[in-house]
């Protein structure tokens, strides 16, 4: 069932999910998630729910989604195995909710495919789709305590009363919530409130779980709290789940591989590491905190395309990408005379903010670029917007890979 936007329960509903839908596996000691596939097989065996069920072999997710709207077209694959936390990150308007509706059936694909666990979905009802999904406002049925809301799912899908409440109380005892049972949504906390929702979505036992920016309506204290539940959920989930953010932490902590879309189509995947080590945007490039350059390669030598070269480490050759952490830039009010880093660029200050401890510095220039210093150091060098400073970076704090 997709967990769409609630509609009052009325007792009655579908019929019952068959016995062979497969839901969460018992959680990990340790709460670390386990990379499917990591024993090279597909995890099939002793994946029960609280509230019973039995395993089943999947495939996972295979989608081809194409949505065409004027001035707009999204195109993007998207694949996951069962287990995996799939989580789609880019810029607004990139087209990552409407990828969100057409994977739970709100929107309609102009193209395409959308095939889970081998099954075609694309003229499956929503209703009837084996899928979850978590708000990012939640949508708790504000008349209905928190057992009720979880119960609503197994209602829909033809279970009694009592076997409903039944294993609504199972999820809200793994959810760390079983003294909140019979409170309102009003009475409940942000974070409380996100896990009924994540309780919710789970109670239909779904094969596929959307989570729609599941953290962004929580304080920045509560967040890092939550995160850590759900991280631990996501976990024992057996099934695929697609996460959207607009937040790089949530999706480094939380996903097994990131999807980048930048204008309706896929611009880079792969793991966080990867992601963050490689960048190949600009948009990337900000979201994990580097400065990105793209040139022309010879030896140790790239030429940028609209800029002065710099000097790398890796010995390569062609259309290559160098990128370089703010932090690895030093800044000097009068041209250094003995400096031993050969990248070295004439600058101005064009703006300066605050982060933590540290200030950041835009810099215009020879090269445009962010450098990051102590407050101690930009009071020392007296940095205000039109300072003139000098910027060097060494060649082994650089990081050149193939465009």
């Amino acid at each position: 069932m997709t967990n769409t936007r609630p509609t009052a329960p009325d007792g009655g509903g579908p019929a019952r999910e068959p016995a062979d839908s497969r839901p969460l596996r018992p959680a990990a000691d340790d709460g670390a998630r386990t990379p499917s596939g990591a024993d090279g097989e597909a995890r099939t065996g002793g994946n029960l729910d609280p509230a019973g069920g039995h395993p089943r072999p999947a495939a996972g997710l295979d989608a081809r989604l194409v949505v065409d709207r004027p001035a707009f077209r999204l195109d993007i694959t998207l694949t996951a195995a069962p287990g995996d936390v799939v989580a789609l990150l880019g810029p607004n308007g990139a087209g990552k909710t409407t990828a969100l509706r057409a994977l739970a059936g709100l929107t309609p694909l102009t193209d395409g495919h959308l095939r889970l666990d081998g099954t075609s979905l694309e003229d499956t009802p929503t209703e009837s789709r084996p899928v979850g999904v978590v708000f990012q406002d939640y949508l708790l049925f504000p008349h209905l305590s928190a057992l009720d809301n979880v119960a609503f799912g197994p209602r829909c899908r033809g279970a009694g009363k009592a076997e409903a409440r039944a294993q609504a109380a199972a999820w809200l005892e793994r959810m760390g919530l079983a003294g909140h049972a019979g409170a309102k949504p009003r009475r409940l906390s942000g974070g409380q409130a996100q896990r009924v929702a994540l309780a919710r979505a789970l109670a239909t036992r779904p094969r596929l779980l959307l989570l729609d920016e599941p953290l962004a309506a929580l304080d920045a204290r509560t967040r890092l709290e939550v995160r850590a539940q759900l991280r631990r959920h996501l976990a024992e989930f057996e099934a695929v789940s697609v996460l959207v953010t607009h937040d790089p932490l949530d999706a480094m902590v939380l996903a097994d591989r990131l999807v980048v879309v930048e204008h309706g189509r896929v611009v880079q995947e792969g793991t966080p590491t990867d992601i963050a080590r490689r960048p190949r945007t600009d948009y990337i490039a900000q979201l994990v905190g580097l400065n990105l350059y793209r040139g022309q390669a010879a030896g140790h030598t790239v030429r940028l395309h609209a800029g002065p070269a710099i000097t790398t480490t890796e010995e390569l050759s062609g259309p290559v990408f160098v990128a370089f952490p703010p932090s690895a830039v030093t800044l000097f009010r009068d041209r250094p005379s003995g400096a031993s880093a050969r990248n070295l660029w004439h600058c101005e200050v064009a703006g300066l903010e605050t982060q933590g401890d540290q200030i950041r510095a835009a810099l215009t220039g020879d090269l445009p670029l962010a450098a990051d210093l102590t407050t101690v150091a930009a009071a020392e060098l007296d940095l205000h917007p039109g300072a003139s400073v000098w910027a060097t970076v060494k060649a082994t704090q650089t990081h050149a890979y193939p465009a």
